[in-house]
């Protein structure tokens, strides 16, 4: 069951995860968040996996928590209880997934399905797509997908979407930094993958690296954030990958990376 929940495409170190609930727009039943949270463990124990791109199946990337299974349940605090504990697990595995991940957003992506796009570390979206946090519109404040959103758009835009719960056009989700390309959506395939082939070509070791610094560092007051860092970049300048890129970069030479 685990595997219908999404589908895995392998090409030369990058990885699409595809949400593969098309008829529910891609919902995130407990079912579905289980299965991406064994997936992104296995991702994390996969040496060959250098880059994630998240994608959906059907007409839309992801509309969120499945509203359906909610009420079949019964709205019952135990069940809401772990479905939630699910949910925030499955994004705080993508932050600290030590490979760089891509959403690939179509067609909507609201509530939780928008949360997902803001705990990527980049998305590339079709100039059509759609994002919304509408929960306010239904009674159900979006209180988790806010934790995502309001550490990537700046405060009163992150409230616009909260307070208003509006669908906000292609275009405005770049301009309050949700989203980092707008691509026509006949190329948004192509071109994704063509940036996650980028971010492959990099050293494992430096992106992981990179990657757990940015978001501990964010968090820290400033110069707490330097001290962090510093030390960072004094043990990165260790590894042979940080030699082999100075050493090709002196020599006008290509580095080639040993992930150590």
């Amino acid at each position: 069951m685990s595997e219908s929940l999404y589908l895995r495409h392998d090409d030369n170190g990058v990885t699409t995860l595809t949400l593969n609930r098309p008829q529910a727009r891609n919902a995130l039943s407990q079912g579905m968040l289980r299965a991406l949270l064994d997936a992104f463990a296995a991702l994390a124990a996969d040496d060959s996996v250098r880059v994630v791109i998240l994608a959906g199946a059907g007409p839309a990337f992801c509309a969120g928590h499945d509203l359906k299974e909610l009420r079949a349940a019964e709205y019952a605090s135990n069940y809401t209880e772990q479905l939630f504990a699910d949910c925030a697990e499955l994004m705080q595995a993508i932050v600290k997934l030590p490979k760089p991940v891509i959403a690939r957003v179509h067609g909507i992506a609201t509530a939780a399905g928008a949360q997902l796009v803001a705990s990527c570390d980049l998305a590339v979206a079709a100039d059509d797509a759609r994002f919304a946090t509408p929960g306010v519109n239904i009674g159900l404040f979006c209180s988790t997908p806010m934790v995502a959103l309001s550490r990537n758009v700046a405060p009163k835009h992150a409230m616009q979407m909260l307070l208003g719960g509006d669908l906000i056009d292609a275009t405005t989700a770049w301009r309050f930094g949700l989203v980092n390309e707008l691509v026509p959506t006949a190329e948004l395939e192509s071109h994704t993958l063509a940036l996650a082939r980028k971010l492959a070509s990099k050293s494992p070791l430096t992106l992981a690296i990179g990657k757990e610094a940015f978001y501990r560092q964010a968090e820290l007051p400033l110069a707490e954030a330097y001290a962090y860092t510093k030390d960072v970049m004094v043990a990165n300048l260790q590894a042979q990958d940080a030699q082999e890129g100075i050493n090709a970069f002196i020599d006008k030479r290509v580095p080639t990376w040993c992930g150590r």
